[in-house]
Parts: C-alpha cells; structure tokens; sequence
C-alpha cells in the first residue's frame, strides 16, 4: 500500500475555527502558536485543521477577508515548527454532518449549494496551493448518508478537477459515506488520480468510545465500560442498549478484545487501498473523556499498532477540548505512554 510520508503522525485542532461559536475571541485565542510548537513536540508530522465555511464565506457567497488570516496563521506556525497540515472544510453552506439539513436535498443535489462549495474551494485554491509540499486538502469533513454517497462522487469529481487546474501534485483527501467509516472505502470512486487519499474515521466500537456521551441519541449517560473488554461482555451490554452497537461484532473474535479486531476491521479497507493503489488515512479516531485513562491508552496502542503496521497515516480527535480532549487532566496517569504512542 502506498505509504503517505509526511502525514504519518497527525493531531486535529477542532474547535477552534470549526465546531466553535465563532467569535473573535476564539479565533484569537483558542490556538496560537505555542499550541502547534507544543504539538511538534510530540513528535508527530502534521496537524489537520478543520474549518466551518462561515469562517470565510457569507451566505451570499461572498468572502469574509480578515478570517483567512486564522488559515494563514496555522499554515505559517507549521512551517516553522516543522509540521506539515491537512486543511479540512468541516461543514458547507447547507450542509453539517451532525444536523439534519444536510441530507438528501439539502446540499447534494441542490446545485446553488454545490456551486457555493465549489466557489469556496476555489477560494482556497488559489490562496493555499503553493504550499502543496506541505498542505493538503479534504474536501468535506463526513457524508452521514447512503443516499448522498454517488452524488457526493460527483460533486468531488467537479471540485477535485477545478483543483487540478491549479496543481497537478497537492494531495486531496476523499471520504464515503457512514460518516467515513473504514467499512464503506469500497464506496470511495476509483482515485481519480495518483494523489488523491481515501480518507476514514474510527471510533470502533461505538459503544465503548462514545461511551455516555450526550449527543448519541441511544447511549445511556451513565454507561461505562473498560478497555480491553470480553466479545461476550461486549455483546451482552450493547445489545441491552441498541443493536446498532454490534456493526463490529463481526471483527470481534472470541476471548479478549485487542489489537487483532482492528486488523479484521481494516483488512478489507487496505486490501482496497492496495488494489486501487491510493493512500489510506484515518483522519479521526479517539476515546472520549468520561473512559478512564488506562483503557484509553490501551484502545490508542491497539489501533495504532495497525497504523504504525500498514503505514496508515492518522490523525487523533483532539489536541483539546470537543469532550476528546488530549490536554485534560484525566490523562495525566498515563501522558508520557501516550505522547510515545502519539
């Protein structure tokens, strides 16, 4: 499989210029350049920014200048602390992976909606390709439903040709629907050219790192559960709860859980990624923060143990806060061990 060199290592900074309340105040302070020097100081190669189309572009499609400075600023603090940076468009005009006006007719078959996508990576196009040794692009954050996958596909098509008008080279980042599941690649189109990266996201099970979390309309608040854990334990409690939380059961083998269920929950996607020979890389995984440390180290180390095995490059969800947060006291036990793991 095709190894993303560069990309390898990665952490995301949502919450700042995506998923935030944006304001001056946060835009100003939320990240500032300490945070990506510290970052570098991990050891990991990249950062991926996400960032909400209302950071630049008014509902009329006009352009809101004095914000590209936010994308300028990350692009200029990377390059000297030596990282690398996926610029991610997290949510379009019409369109949000966690709200109801993006499916069906809201934004992918609604051609006013397409064409103001379209305009906004035009946008940043020709502001941020000549940084193509470094910067990347990802078109749209996650397509949630089956319906919306083919016309997606062409959608991406269109914007990925209007990129190539600009730069033959810039890697460009594609995701399925299922919001990017590493179940659905299958449903990526066929790379429409040599740089361009299937993109995935895994927080598998669901159930044990989404644990209590509020915005999952199924997931009692006062669930919790340890990793490793039993397939049997596993079984017994997230069928008491949805059915929906067994989608993985198939890649769960008897005994213990551990690193030999993400080899089964990949398998099919790098056997993909090898035959249509594209790059692989998981731009979100991470345990949210009402599991205890050790178990969630341990989930990092048995994902990454597949990472670090097939090349996949990675990003984790979050440097801070987003109810993910890297910096929170909660893993102060187990810090150092991740930080290597990182």
């Amino acid at each position: 499989m095709k190894r993303w060199d560069g990309y390898q290592k990665g952490v995301n900074l949502g919450g700042w210029l995506s998923q935030s309340d944006h304001t001056k105040q946060t835009y100003d302070t939320y990240i500032k350049q300490e945070d990506i020097q510290r970052i570098a100081m991990w050891g990991v190669d990249h950062v991926r920014l996400p960032i909400d189309y209302n950071l630049v572009q008014r509902e009329d499609g006009s352009f809101i200048e004095e914000n590209f400075k936010y994308i300028d600023d990350c692009i200029s603090w990377c390059g000297e602390a030596g990282l690398n940076m996926i610029l991610d468009v997290h949510s379009a005009s019409g369109y949000s992976f966690d709200a109801d006006d993006g499916s069906g007719e809201g934004f992918f078959k609604q051609e006013d909606k397409i064409e103001m996508f379209i305009a906004l990576w035009t946008e940043l196009t020709k502001r941020y390709v000549k940084y193509d040794d470094r910067v990347a692009f990802e078109l749209l954050n996650e397509v949630v439903n089956e319906c919306d996958n083919a016309p997606w596909m062409e959608i991406a098509k269109r914007t990925v040709d209007l990129i190539r008008g600009y730069s033959k080279d810039i890697k460009i980042l594609i995701g399925a629907y299922y919001n990017n599941s590493i179940m659905t690649v299958k449903y990526i189109a066929p790379p429409f050219d040599e740089n361009i990266v299937y993109n995935v996201h895994c927080y598998e099970p669901l159930f044990f790192t989404h644990q209590g979390a509020y915005w999952v309309k199924t997931m009692p608040p006062d669930f919790r559960m340890a990793y490793p854990f039993t397939k049997e334990e596993y079984i017994k409690q997230a069928s008491a709860v949805d059915e929906s939380y067994l989608n993985t059961v198939w890649a769960m083998e008897d005994g213990v859980i551990d690193i030999q269920y993400f080899e089964n929950l990949f398998a099919e996607a790098i056997q993909i990624a090898n035959d249509r020979d594209v790059y692989l890389y998981c731009g979100e995984y991470g345990v949210i923060d009402l599991v205890d440390a050790q178990s969630t180290l341990n989930w990092i180390r048995d994902i990454h143990g597949v990472f670090d095995k097939y090349g996949i490059g990675r990003s984790i969800w979050n440097y801070k806060g987003k109810d993910f947060g890297l910096l929170d006291d909660r893993l102060d036990s187990v810090r150092d061990e991740l930080y290597k793991c990182l």
